[in-house]
């Protein structure tokens, strides 16, 4: 069919609202779901997160009493099998001086990689530790019973190998935060076909736990706390 020049006039506002309306169409962005936790407010990467509540506690500093808040978050597949769990501890006020002795202890450990910015400080936490199998036989129970005694308490149970990591940033100035992670290592390690690829499987995880590292020191220097968890290296195994 062939369209004359007053009746392409017409269509002409028509076209124009629809390219309008195309060009305006809010982009799909997945949720992200957020918690407070102490002077922090919590965001975590997308995904079927399960709030598993708080628990407070006081600890003795140089500078006095510290009031510490713990947030436990839980991620799910869609078959209800656990993929990530994190305690994130946080001081609820950020005008302490001090910190209790021996806070900035990170020594090293056979097959955990340890990195450690505070360079052996008493009195300043900077401390990365990764165990990429986390769920070997009695090793979350020699190293963390308080962790092993927590999940459960809570029934949690891993049906998948995991990686463990622990973060600590202390300092004297007033930022307090600890994370410690569980996370299945399909979210973490890529599928491995040759001696090559395995050897360097481990390297997603570590940049994974350095990012995390980086948000928690950001999140010190910030108002509102804001701690931004950073996305897995892998997609939620389906």
């Amino acid at each position: 069919m062939t369209l004359t020049i007053s009746k392409c006039r017409r269509l002409l506002p028509f076209f124009a609202v629809a390219l309008f309306t195309v060009a305006c169409a809010p982009l799909t962005v997945p949720p992200k779901a957020e918690y407070p936790v102490g002077r922090a407010r919590l965001e975590l990467p997308p995904g079927a997160w399960q709030d598993l509540g708080t628990s407070d506690e006081a600890i003795a500093g140089s500078g006095g009493r510290i009031s510490l808040q713990t947030r436990d978050v839980g991620l799910r597949s869609a078959q209800g099998d656990w993929l990530a769990v994190l305690r994130v501890q946080t001081n609820r006020a950020g005008d302490r001086s001090g910190s209790p002795q021996g806070i900035g202890y990170c020594p090293p450990q056979q097959d955990v990689t340890v990195e450690d910015a505070a360079a052996g400080s008493p009195v300043r936490a900077d401390c990365l530790r990764l165990k990429r199998w986390g769920s070997s036989a009695q090793w979350l129970e020699k190293n963390r019973p308080d962790l092993v005694q927590w999940l459960g308490s809570r029934q949690i149970v891993w049906s998948q190998p995991y990686t463990y990591l622990s973060y600590r940033y202390v300092t004297e100035a007033g930022a307090w935060v600890n994370v410690d992670a569980l996370v299945d290592q399909r979210l973490l390690r890529p599928t491995t076909r040759n001696n090559e690829e395995f050897l360097v499987a481990g390297r997603p995880a570590l940049k994974w736990g350095q990012d995390l590292a980086q948000a928690v020191r950001v999140s010190a220097g910030m108002m509102d706390g804001h701690l931004a968890i950073p996305p897995f290296p892998f997609p939620t195994p389906t």
